[in-house]
């Protein structure tokens, strides 16, 4: 059984895991704060690192294509936990860096405007 570009379908025993990569992987598939996508990752790399599963076998106990379970597993295995994340996608880079997306979240939920119950959208971005 094989792909039509000679990627083989086989056992996937060439993924093996560090005991704090394995429990990276268990801890980001279960957190419920990881995206969706991100968890069903770290289940196809755990299942990979079990030798005698293929990712045929796989593929149907996690509802994906084996196709998937292969781009998963050698995007792990060439870029170990990194390899997971989502890539950037094309189009003009984000003009609000994380810190101040979380320096927002953070004054929303922990303070309120001095004279207001709440932020508002405009409130926070003069605040801004």
């Amino acid at each position: 059984m094989g792909g039509s570009d000679g990627e083989t379908w086989a056992t996937t025993s060439d993924v093996v895991l560090t005991d704090e990569e394995r429990d990276t992987l268990e801890r980001w598939a279960r957190r419920p704060k990881s995206s969706q996508a991100l968890a069903l990752r770290c289940r196809i790399v755990l299942a990979c690192a079990d030798e005698e599963r293929t990712n045929g076998d796989i593929a149907a106990e996690l509802s994906v294509t084996p196709a998937t379970v292969g781009k998963w597993r050698k995007r792990f295995a060439a870029n170990r936990l990194d390899g997971l994340r989502d890539e950037p996608r094309p189009g003009v880079p984000r003009s609000i860096t994380d810190d101040d997306v979380e320096r927002v979240i953070v004054k929303t939920l922990e303070e309120t405007p001095t004279d207001a119950t709440h932020w508002s959208t405009r409130s926070m971005a003069k605040y801004t």
